[in-house]
């Protein structure tokens, strides 16, 4: 079975779900704790969420494997995204929560996060850099959406509630002005006092993990975009069920930024 599925679209549009994989080896879960094994800190129904995206054209990348056995959204020679502040590591070790995620004795060791890389990491990042190389043939720019969801409050990263959506760019980095103009103008349509009333902010405590700021290189034609929603957004966060009449507003916004990336590439 392959480490990821992969769809193919004719936009140029790409659609990376890194952190939507739940399943985890059987050798490895068996050294888990019971918070490994529940993949908690997984993006909840992201695929779901974004499951129209097809209709647009867009192409789809998601994995089969959980961010507890190796975090794609991760430098993998284990650079901070940011530096002196919380974060999880390549080959996490600790969840969210602070919880273990191996039993004592147990966290794997610098030959078995090495092998990860190359089973699992990889895969996934080679198979998003040659879609990228597939459709920078076909069209002149293209952009790759990073989708990730996570819970609305975790103290070990942000005080307080997250904002609903959060745009990340690598603070302008990773994509040009125009097209972080045109998104946060459809974000400011949905806000408090608007139709669905979404709070926003833009490179805020998210501002893009490794994908975004890797592959996001507008001076190459390939501009990158990170998309990190609060879970209770579209799902019950203890449950962690899909909610759809939460989910139909949320999809809605994200139509409308997927749609404002479309307009504002070249035909």
């Amino acid at each position: 079975m392959r480490e990821y599925t992969l769809h193919q679209g004719t936009a140029p549009l790409l659609l990376s779900l890194p952190h939507d994989g739940t399943a985890l080896p059987e050798d490895v879960a068996s050294r888990m704790t019971e918070a490994g094994r529940r993949v908690t800190d997984t993006d909840w129904h992201v695929g779901r969420l974004y499951a129209f995206a097809r209709e647009l054209g867009a192409s789809v990348i998601v994995p089969r494997w959980s961010r507890y056995l190796v975090d794609l959204n991760r430098d993998p020679q284990g650079h901070a995204l940011y530096p002196g502040r919380a974060e999880t590591a390549l080959v996490p070790v600790v969840t969210f929560a602070g919880e273990s995620i191996y039993a004592a004795t147990e966290q794997p060791d610098e030959g078995e996060i090495a092998r990860r890389k190359e089973a699992y990491w990889q895969p996934y990042h080679a198979a998003l850099a040659g879609e990228l190389a597939r459709m920078r043939a076909r069209h002149p720019r293209v952009v790759l959406w990073d989708g990730h969801s996570i819970r609305s409050r975790v103290p070990m990263f942000f005080e307080g509630r997250l904002p609903d959506f959060n745009l990340g760019t690598a603070s302008g980095g990773s994509c040009t002005p125009a097209l972080q103009a045109a998104l946060t103008e459809v974000l400011s349509t949905h806000a408090p006092g608007g139709g669905d009333r979404y709070s926003h902010v833009v490179n805020g405590r998210f501002k893009g993990g490794y994908i975004t700021r890797h592959y996001g290189r507008p001076a190459t034609g390939v501009e990158a975009v990170q998309l990190e929603l609060a879970q209770y957004t579209y799902i019950d966060e203890d449950s962690f069920e899909y909610r759809p009449e939460r989910a139909a507003g949320v999809q809605r916004v994200i139509r409308d930024l997927l749609d404002a990336c479309l307009s504002y590439l070249p035909a």
